[in-house]
């Protein structure tokens, strides 16, 4: 069983690295030019993850029920979005007509309420996810987040994500331009490498290379968190904002904690997928309300109110889960 003390060993480890690289990458973000974290960004989504992914993927144990992490995923995406979409039918029948232009946000069909509702469904499951799941329970369960992220995060992000910013956005309704990024998703095409080749023996100093490579490039995704966040200037929609924020990273994670419980599945493979729905914001929610132009404002407030508060809801997850 798992201790107080253990716990604060690893909140002490996790806060290390994570707020630590995080500070480092926000010290950068405010001193670099503005374009290096987009230089940064563009090596880490073609090169950095996919083969981090391929090292991690011959590593993880991908025996047991580690399938079902994608219905998981979308199990919480859906349930995230139908909380969110509970709430906002709520608040606009008993908003007072006078109050429409001060509150757009409770009128219908608002680009506001989609970005409300993305940030309510979709979480940051890479950049944040791996290296949390990696420092708290090791490479053996990194399989449940890959596979939650990947076939959950990402596919909901670019193919249901598109479909509501399309619905309450005010920028192009095409959504196959967005929705394409999903299918050249290097990431995939490392991982199904991966699973072919994953019994083929490579030499140490390539397996020792690969390994080496990529924490340094889990390092540099945190590194490359800190720089976003520097750049985000807007806190504004604070309350529509901690209302998304509240059901994605308090309600639906323990909904599903609970749920999983009541069907059997218990100890890691439990913590891992609770820490994983209870994600911040994504950062494709930026990219998606700035293709459709949905509410900007809002989907920054969340993704920096997000970000940092996952450092506070993390103790809740293991204190409740992490056996």
């Amino acid at each position: 069983m798992v201790t107080m003390f253990d716990i604060g060993q690893k909140l002490l480890e996790i806060y290390t690295q994570l707020g630590g690289l995080a500070l480092l990458g926000f010290i950068l973000g405010r001193l670099l030019p503005p374009r290096i974290p987009m230089y940064v960004g563009q090596f880490l989504f073609w090169i950095g993850v996919p083969v981090s992914v391929f090292a991690f993927v011959r590593r993880t144990d991908l025996s047991g029920s580690i399938w079902l992490a994608p219905a998981i995923a979308w199990g919480a995406i859906l349930l995230g979005g139908a909380l969110g979409w509970l709430w906002l039918q709520v608040r606009q029948r008993w908003q007072p007509p006078n109050a429409v232009k001060s509150a757009p946000m409770y009128t219908v069909d608002t680009p506001s309420q989609g970005s409300f509702l993305l940030a309510a469904m979709v979480g940051n499951t890479g950049y944040i996810g791996y290296p949390v799941t990696l420092t708290l329970v090791g490479e053996k369960y990194f399989g449940w987040a890959l596979f939650y992220d990947l076939f959950g995060t990402v596919i909901g992000a670019y193919g249901l994500g598109v479909a509501i910013a399309a619905r309450f956005g005010e920028g192009d309704k095409n959504p196959w331009q967005v929705a394409a990024a999903t299918v050249r998703n290097p990431t995939l095409f490392a991982l199904a490498l991966a699973l072919l080749v994953r019994s083929q023996p490579l030499p140490a100093a390539i397996e020792s290379g690969l390994q080496t490579f990529a924490w340094g490039s889990i390092s540099g995704a945190l590194v490359l968190l800190g720089m976003r966040l520097s750049r985000l200037r807007s806190w504004s929609s604070l309350k529509p904002a901690a209302v998304s924020l509240g059901i994605k990273m308090l309600v639906v994670p323990a909904i599903i904690g609970a749920l999983l419980a009541g069907f059997g599945l218990r100890g890691m493979p439990q913590l891992v997928m609770v820490l994983q729905v209870a994600m911040p914001p994504a950062f494709a929610n930026l990219v998606l309300a700035e293709t459709y132009q949905l509410d900007r404002d809002l989907t920054v407030t969340a993704l920096a109110v997000g970000s940092v508060g996952f450092l506070v809801t993390l103790p809740l997850w293991l204190l409740l889960f992490g056996r």
